[in-house]
């Protein structure tokens, strides 16, 4: 194991930054696994205009979910939401960045 895989093992243990979500492959069975959520304004540009929009972002560990596919269902907290579009890897190869929809 690299040193960045026991930090971001690390990171994904902790109680304040990291959550169980409940993740539902298409087909597949229910499955516990820990997730960082972010909730961040994304700003589009059309044009002259600018649109502003509330997002929702999952961060998953390959360990735990190897390939998430737009459709897969995620619960937090009882709310339920939809992975839309492709999901992006990091550098490293080891944390997926998935963005969400309501189911």
């Amino acid at each position: 194991m690299t040193a960045f895989a026991a930090a971001l093992d690390a990171l994904f243990a902790d109680a304040h930054l990291a959550r169980d979500v409940v993740y539902t492959a298409e087909g597949g069975a229910p499955a516990l696994v820990r997730a960082i959520l972010r909730r961040p304004d994304d700003v589009t540009h059309f044009g002259d205009a600018r649109i502003w929009s509330e997002t929702t972002r999952l961060d998953l560990r390959l360990a735990e979910v190897p390939q998430p596919r737009p459709g897969d269902r995620i619960e937090i907290d009882g709310e339920a939401f939809l992975i839309q579009g492709e999901p992006v890897r990091d550098r490293e190869r080891l944390v997926w960045t998935v963005d969400l929809r309501p189911a």
